[in-house]
């Protein structure tokens, strides 16, 4: 069960000083460098707090994570539908090629495992992507360029989920020109002619 985070000013100094830490682990080693022992020393925020706001390493690592890649995804906003999600696709695939996309799998992997991660995972980082395409599917319906019988759920699944597919899985690459190949296929099955 996630806890609510205090308004106190300490304790959202040390949370933050918390998911800065996690940050900067992860990106010099990945979620094995991001555990509570290494947090606390870099943070200097002690294991008790941590505990006190978290319930495992994951599920901060979850947290930072979302709130890294929220800021370095920006939604597009290139005035029509296919532009704005086919450059989102390419976004979040250049994400996911790079070495953020190796943590992702790492978090994704660890918050199958652990049942006290699964709801950090979920609300820091899956409900964060997916309500920000959601934002630019409500914007393409607004403009009558999609279906309107087609939910932003079902779009974000058939739009992303091949790139977490090949990001997993390995089977073929992630890169600009693939990212297009994906948007496009998924596209032309939600666009109207």
């Amino acid at each position: 069960m996630m806890l609510e985070q205090s308004s106190h000013p300490r304790s959202l100094r040390a949370k933050d000083s918390v998911l800065t830490a996690t940050t900067e682990l992860l990106a010099e080693g990945g979620l094995p460098a991001a555990t509570v022992d290494a947090v606390s020393a870099r943070s200097g925020v002690s294991k008790a707090t941590i505990y006190k706001h978290w319930p495992c390493r994951t599920a901060i690592a979850a947290e930072a994570f979302g709130k890294q890649m929220a800021a370095a995804i920006p939604q597009p906003d290139k005035g029509n539908a296919h532009d704005d999600l086919a450059e989102q696709v390419r976004r979040v695939s250049e994400f996911y090629a790079g070495p953020e996309g190796l943590v992702f799998a790492q978090l994704l992997a660890a918050s199958v495992t652990d049942p006290a991660a699964s709801p950090y995972f979920r609300k820091y980082f899956l409900d964060l992507r997916r309500a920000a395409v959601a934002e630019l599917w409500q914007r393409a319906l607004d403009r009558g360029e999609v279906k309107p019988q087609i939910s932003a759920e079902t779009a974000t699944d058939i739009l992303f989920g091949p790139l977490i597919f090949r990001l997993m899985t390995g089977h073929a690459p992630l890169t600009a020109e693939e990212a297009d190949k994906i948007s496009a296929a998924c596209l032309h099955g939600l666009l109207k002619d």
